[in-house]
């Protein structure tokens, strides 16, 4: 899963919200050095990526794009899938998308001062673009995958990823809606098993 679907999952607790925030800019164990909540939140998110990553329905959606992206098709299945839980929204939380990416953004803002490098320097741009928001737009998807395009070690034309989003959209959409329920069930035990 990309940003939005982390600090979705990551519910009301401000700690494993920012833990799954840098999750990414974090390696190893040098979760270590922060707070047990953040730390939390940190391990929360590499569960999900695990359950994700090793759940057969997304395997499906990482087929049909394997042979044009090869290792970067998981990538663009988790960027497509933040897609459609911001559209469809409204069926996964009580608050707008609009207040709550404002609530995201806000947050991390105020806790720049324990934040990694690499997780201040995306806060800038995910600020400036308005990225949470814009996974409710085809056009923000695309500013998203041409993003990843840029910063990728090899070519991997993520760019040109929204024309399969374009072509298969109702086929990746059944996915996530086959799947996301599952994910939600898997995080929900493992907040609980957090906070007893």
């Amino acid at each position: 899963m990309n940003f939005l679907s982390h600090l979705y999952l990551a519910g009301n607790s401000d700690g494993l919200i920012i833990g799954n925030f840098i999750a990414d800019s974090v390696k190893g164990s040098d979760f270590n050095s922060f707070s047990k909540e953040i730390q939390q939140g940190i391990l929360l998110h590499r569960k999900i990526d695990t359950f994700t990553d090793a759940h057969p329905v997304v395997e499906q959606s990482k087929q049909r794009l394997r042979e044009k992206y090869r290792k970067y098709a998981g990538v663009i299945v988790d960027i497509y899938y933040d897609h459609y839980l911001a559209i469809d929204w409204n069926t996964y939380s009580p608050v707008s998308l609009e207040v709550f990416t404002e609530s995201i953004y806000t947050l991390v803002q105020n806790n720049q001062a324990i934040l990694p490098v690499k997780s201040v320097q995306f806060t800038r741009y995910m600020l400036e673009h308005n990225i949470l928001y814009g996974y409710s737009k085809l056009e923000g998807i695309e500013r998203v995958l041409k993003g990843m395009a840029r910063r990728t070690t090899f070519e991997s034309n993520m760019e040109h990823a929204i024309h399969d989003l374009r072509e298969h959209f109702s086929l990746f959409e059944n996915e996530f809606k086959q799947f996301f329920p599952e994910l939600q069930q898997f995080v929900a035990e493992e907040i609980k098993g957090i906070n007893q």
